[in-house]
Formats: structure tokens, C-alpha cells, sequence
């Protein structure tokens, strides 16, 4: 069963959530021109959803799929075999983003014990909606933890500089860099966010400045390429960006972009931080150059929203994301601090 429903909205600040055995989600491909919730049981849809990226944010994803194992394990009553084609296929929507597998990970486990077990089919489905359920409110929490643990980064009248999207359209809370924005407004300090717009697919334009517009937070929209010339003048006091997914050293992964930042916060003297969840660090790769970097279409780079902007038969180049080795990055913020960019 899939519906899609134009009138409907999620609670403040949620972009996804587990209703009467149902995921519902914002579709962000419409934003900010539509708000549409689509709902679903199909992890088809979910994973449809996920490569065209109208799910995206490496925690919205692990939580995504995750919700997705849930629903198609009580659709099928508990089908072990119907289940691990759901994870299977979830597995090869995206390359990069951590959250994604580690969820799986979680769901396979739960499956492969059931089947040494020969657990019951409707306890194996109990076990795996509730699997899901605590990813979903661990992710939340998180992002709570996230946005507490940044406030000593974060003083009054701070100007701070992001990349892409990772407010609560990345996540099953309030986000990761931008949960850190939220609380210190929340909180009462006077805060200003300089948003990269986030070529080629406009991340930072379209969702960003959505989710800042309605929470009634300053900010300024800028070329992502304004950045470095700006960090020179000394417009900006801090850099948070997100994680994809992060190296056990501490290079992080992030989206297109991020490098260059890092590279002026640095020669501009400016702290550069990620903020992400643990859940995003990958503790088998030992550093960033083992980290896949997704390439995605050349049409994201030759159209915008269908307007064709090159000329046609060029080659193109479209890495979605790049590496930000741990030298350049002050801290890392997670749910249990601030720490620095090494975990070995």
C-alpha cells in the first residue's frame, strides 16, 4: 500500500515518522515549492525515495531504511526470506552514507538470529519494528545531544557558516549541524547563519533556507564559491558542516564542497567542526581514502529542475561528495561531546 497525501504534515521539526505500521515522510523533492508527505509500507518506495534523494541526510537514511525493514516485516508476517530482500535491496540505494548500513547491519542481525533460533515469525516482526522504534528515538536524542554538546562552541552573536542540509530533513530530530543552530536560537543567543546554496542539486537553498525561514533564524544564502572570500574578510566566527559517514581516524566525508571550507576556515584561522552521531562513524575504515564517494548523474549538473544550462554532448563530472581529512577539523560534535578527530 503506498499513498501519497498533499493536505497532511508531520509534527514541528519531524520529517519522518512510524504511524499504524506506516513510514511517512516529507518528499524533498518538491521543497520548498510543495510540501508533500508520501506514505507507504513498500520498501520499494523507500528505496525509490532514497536514490532520487527524496529521503537524504545520512541518520534520516539510517532511520529510512531501517522503518522500511519494519514495515515490510509486518506486511509479510514475519517472512525472514521477504525481509532480506528488503535489506538486501535498501542496501544498494546509496554508497556512502554510513547510517544507511549500519541500520542494516542491525536488522540483519536480528534476522540471522531468528533464523539460528527458529524464533517465531510474529516475534521476529515484534522484534524488528521495535529494532527500528529505538533507531528512530536514538536518532532523535541524538540530535538533542548534538545541539546541547555544540553550545559552548556557539557564543552570542555568533555568525556561522554551513553546507548543504542537516536539519531535521536530515534527521529523525532536529539535525546535526543545524541542531546545534536550533538550540543556541532556542536558547536566546543572537545568532547568524551564512548557508553554502549546495551545487548541483541546491541542498542549501531549497531545504536549508527552508527549515531557517520557518524557524525564524537570521541567515544569509550564498554562492557556494562566496565562501572562501567571505572567510578572507573575516565574516564568519565558525564552520559546522555534517558527516556521511566518518573515518576511524577522523576524516569525514561530507557533502561536495566541504573541503573547500575547511581549506579557508584554516587559512583564515576560523574553526571548522562536524557534527554527527556516532552512528555515523565507521570504525572499520581506518581512514577517508576507504570511504566510497558516491558519483551520481551528470543531469543534476546539466539542468536545473528541468532547464537545461550547458551545452549538450560535454563531459561532466558529478562526485556528490568529498573528503575532509582530520587535520583541517577542530572537533568533532557527537551525542557524547565534543571531541577530537581521532578515534583509534
Amino acid at each position: 500500500m503506498n499513498k501519497q497525501n498533499h493536505l497532511e504534515i508531520l509534527p514541528p521539526r519531524r520529517s519522518i515518522i512510524w504511524d499504524d505500521n506506516h513510514i511517512r515522510f516529507i518528499d524533498q523533492r518538491l521543497l520548498p515549492k510543495e510540501y508533500r508527505i508520501i506514505e507507504t509500507d513498500d520498501w520499494q518506495v523507500v528505496a525509490e525515495a532514497i536514490k532520487g534523494l527524496g529521503l537524504r541526510g545520512a541518520p534520516l537514511l539510517g532511520v529510512a531504511v531501517a522503518l522500511a525493514v519494519a514495515a515490510t516485516a509486518v506486511k509479510t508476517s514475519g517472512s525472514s526470506d521477504k525481509i532480506t530482500t528488503a535489506i538486501d535491496g535498501l542496501r544498494k540505494t546509496r554508497p556512502t552514507a554510513q547510517n544507511l548500513f549500519w541500520a542494516l547491519d542491525r536488522m540483519s542481525k536480528i534476522v540471522e538470529e531468528a533464523i539460528n533460533t527458529k524464533l517465531d515469525q510474529s516475534l521476529l516482526t515484534q522484534s524488528i519494528v521495535n529494532e527500528a522504534l529505538e533507531i528512530l528515538e536514538d536518532d532523535r536524542n541524538c540530535c538533542s545531544y548534538i545541539g546541547g554538546n555544540a553550545q559552548s562552541l556557539i557564543k552570542d552573536n555568533a555568525r556561522i557558516l554551513t553546507i548543504c542540509n542537516t536539519g531535521f530533513l536530515a534527521t529523525a530530530g532536529d539535525g546535526t549541524a543545524l541542531s546545534a543552530v536550533y538550540r543556541a536560537h532556542d536558547d536566546g543567543k543572537n545568532i547568524h547563519v551564512y548557508a553554502c546554496e549546495t551545487r548541483p542539486l541546491l541542498q542549501g537553498a531549497r531545504l536549508t533556507a527552508w527549515e531557517l525561514k520557518q524557524a525564524g533564524i537570521p541567515f544569509t544564502l550564498i554562492v557556494d564559491s562566496a565562501a572562501a572570500s567571505l572567510a578572507a574578510k573575516g565574516e564568519f566566527d565558525i564552520c559546522i558542516i555534517g558527516a556521511d559517514r566518518i573515518a576511524a581516524n577522523g576524516d569525514t566525508v561530507n557533502k561536495i564542497g566541504s573541503y573547500q571550507l575547511a581549506l579557508a576556515c584554516e587559512a583564515h584561522n576560523i574553526p571548522f567542526y562536524v557534527a554527527a552521531p556516532t552512528s555515523t562513524i565507521d570504525f572499520k575504515c581506518m581512514n577517508g581514502d576507504y570511504i566510497p564517494i558516491e558519483e551520481r548523474p551528470a543531469e543534476e549538473v546539466f539542468n536545473i529542475r528541468r532547464e537545461i544550462i550547458t551545452p549538450e554532448g560535454i563531459n561532466i563530472r558529478n562526485p556528490a561528495f568529498d573528503l575532509v581529512t582530520a587535520d583541517l577539523i577542530s572537533g568533532i560534535i557527537t551525542e557524547n561531546g565534543v571531541e577530537k578527530p581521532l578515534f583509534m
